[in-house]
């Protein structure tokens, strides 16, 4: 199951990056390792016709709570990348779950939230 494996990998890299410390956009947890909590994103953010389930939704309304510049440095994380998210997918997530209160129109790296 491709989850799993996601699942694996991203508490890997989360290991390895919970040496660093200090606040940055998600507070005192880098976003390398909130990125785990997008691991029920794993098909919504690679295939853009994929419908992101209620888990999904739930984690990004959750990250995105902390910060819009949080959800952005989570979804452009190292993490989420080495796990297969496509950004310019990952992005589009908080409209596919009719997030209400997203941050429509803010620059998260080279893309903008739909």
């Amino acid at each position: 199951m491709m989850n799993k494996g996601l699942l694996v990998l991203l508490v890997a890299l989360a290991a390895a990056a919970a040496a660093v410390h200090g606040a940055g956009e998600c507070g005192a947890t880098p976003p390398d390792r909130m990125a785990l909590k997008l691991a029920p994103c794993a098909s919504a953010a690679q295939d853009p016709k994929s419908a992101p389930s209620n888990a999904c939704c739930t984690a990004v309304r959750t990250i995105g709570k902390q910060s819009p510049q949080c959800l952005c440095a989570v979804m452009l994380s190292k993490t989420a990348k080495s796990s297969g998210i496509k950004p310019e997918v990952a992005i589009t997530i908080p409209k596919r779950c009719n997030i209400a209160d997203r941050p429509v129109g803010y620059k998260c790296g080279d893309y903008t939230l739909p």
